[in-house]
């Protein structure tokens, strides 16, 4: 893979793409750019890897419904996710050619990535690169998926084996894809690209 090509594709799809060898430094980066505002925080093990969620805490407002506050529900702290001023997230599958691929099952993440933020970043390592839009979408179903699902204890097929079932289970994380081919109309989106694997 040529992270260089994979950087000018996406530059020439409209995106704004900052580079980094290492987590830390991405980390770095963002808590200099992310002060003193709310935060939102799409469910993502590699934002959890880099540590953002604590960090960024110490000079920001965060909403993370992976902690939910005492007397509020997960649900209270997603909507105040959809609402902050800057948002962060990851990607299930990413193709080389430009395009970022993400799978939810609560609709929270997918619908807050695309629209209403004053700023928003796409947090991956290169492990979630592929080189087609079709590889980004197969990788998001049978790798990401099913690697979340068991990470979450749900009783599902993929859980169990390890790739999409298509499945009816009531416990499925997969209910809906977005795919972003180029940044939205109005929307202030960076990518930030990680030259280590991260997340799922």
């Amino acid at each position: 893979m040529d992270i260089k090509q994979v950087i000018e594709n996406y530059t020439n799809k409209g995106y704004h793409v900052t580079y980094f060898e290492t987590g830390a430094e991405a980390a770095a980066y963002l808590n200099q750019q992310i002060d003193h505002t709310t935060v939102g925080f799409g469910g993502s093990m590699t934002l959890k890897q880099l540590g953002l969620d604590l960090s960024l805490a110490e000079h920001n407002q965060v909403y993370n419904h992976w902690r939910v506050p005492e007397g509020m529900t997960a649900k209270q702290v997603r909507d105040l996710e959809m609402t902050a001023q800057v948002y962060l997230t990851s990607v299930n599958g990413a193709s080389e050619t430009g395009d970022m691929v993400n799978i939810d099952g609560t609709g929270n993440r997918v619908s807050a990535m695309l629209y209403g933020h004053k700023k928003t970043y796409f947090v991956m390592g290169k492990n979630k690169l592929v080189p087609t839009l079709e590889d980004a979408v197969y990788r998001a179903r049978n790798i990401a998926a099913p690697l979340n699902a068991k990470r979450l204890g749900r009783k599902t097929p993929c859980a169990e084996g390890g790739r999409c079932f298509d499945c009816s289970s009531p416990e499925r994380i997969c209910s809906g894809a977005a795919i972003m081919c180029r940044p939205m109309g109005g929307v202030n989106l960076e990518i930030i690209l990680i030259g280590e694997d991260l997340g799922y």
